[in-house]
């Protein structure tokens, strides 16, 4: 998690925007990115395309998605507040450092905070860097939401979100921090664009060029994502989702906001230094949101990553477990299994 502490101390001064057009390397650098050297272009694959390869984690977990409401239009931290943000470290649930020194395991162990950006939230627009008002259609598919962290019983695989049942986090979810399993790395190919998620195990095949989005009925949980070039912009067009993951993180005390079958988004990953990439993605979902909303960070290279299996998966016998031991309709079952404990 301290892969590039020092790369980021080094530019944690890093100027803020001075206006609103800025270029996405001057906006990559406001948001803590290290600038690119002097005279520095995107490279090129052998084919011509812009070379975006490489590992690029999503480690910045400090750095949530929405903006906490009592900042307003702050966008960017003061260089003050962001040195004392790199100094104080990764804060969530202690060091593996201090764990394995108390000889404990805890979320120190598992949990990639990763350093945090000197953005305030994820989101940069609408200006207050919150998602939008929930439509009449969001609040009804909001109703009827579950998952593992909102509620203590369960009475079918309906009561379980697609990342509880490891199928997937959706987009644009999938492309944020979590907890763990930050891993994220790019292929290319002439003609495609791959994009290899660690966590939940998916990757997304983008064929590049002007190959038409499936036929309407044909829907999955991380769309259909279509790609071409602007200059040495990667920009990903995807469609046809089936509405089914949650659009955020759900965790202790969080809420769940959901997704529906007419999302759009709109991805552009623009090279702005050796090893930097600014990454937009723009959400259009009217039938969960009164308008669209724009997510905005720097990716920064780490090859060294290593990215591992993720061993969960659909069929877990952890689902068939909560439902067995909280669900009203196995009450019985778990009566009769606890006299049969206390028989001699």
């Amino acid at each position: 998690m301290f892969r590039r502490f020092a790369l980021i101390l080094a530019t944690a001064c890093a100027a803020t925007p001075l206006s609103a057009q800025q270029t996405p390397a001057e906006l990559a650098v406001a948001a803590g990115a290290a600038p690119a050297p002097q005279g520095w272009k995107a490279p090129h694959t052998a084919w011509g395309d812009p070379d975006l390869r490489g590992t690029w984690p999503l480690e910045f977990l400090a750095t949530r998605p929405e903006r906490p409401a009592n900042l307003g239009t702050k966008r960017y931290w003061t260089d003050d507040e962001y040195k004392k943000l790199l100094a104080a470290g990764p804060g969530f649930g202690g060091s593996y450092e201090k764990e394995a020194a108390a000889n404990e395991i805890g979320s120190g162990h598992w949990t990639e905070a990763g350093h945090p950006l000197k953005l305030t939230s994820l989101i940069v627009e609408p200006a207050n860097g919150r998602y939008p008002p929930l439509t009449a259609e969001g609040k009804a598919r909001q109703a009827q939401m579950h998952s593992s962290w909102t509620q203590n019983t369960f009475d079918s695989i309906a009561d379980f979100n697609t990342l509880d049942r490891c199928l997937s986090r959706g987009l644009p979810t999938s492309m944020t921090p979590f907890p763990y399993n930050n891993g994220l790395r790019i292929f290319q190919a002439p003609g495609y664009v791959v994009i290899q998620l660690e966590l939940i195990h998916e990757t997304r095949i983008i064929p590049l060029g002007d190959q038409p989005a499936p036929p309407d009925a044909i829907r999955s949980y991380m769309g259909a994502s279509r790609g071409h070039w602007e200059g040495d912009t990667l920009v990903i067009e995807t469609t046809n989702f089936n509405g089914m993951p949650p659009m955020n993180l759900v965790g202790p005390g969080g809420f769940q906001l959901p997704t529906s079958p007419r999302e759009h988004v709109v991805e552009r990953l623009t090279p702005t230094g050796p090893d930097t990439i600014y990454y937009e993605a723009t959400v259009d979902d009217p039938g969960v949101f009164t308008a669209p909303f724009k997510l905005a960070f720097p990716w920064h290279r780490d090859d060294n990553y290593k990215i591992y299996e993720y061993a969960c998966h659909e069929g877990n016998t952890i689902v068939q477990n909560y439902i067995h031991a909280t669900s009203p309709r196995f009450a019985a079952q778990r009566a009769a299994a606890l006299a049969a404990e206390k028989t001699p």
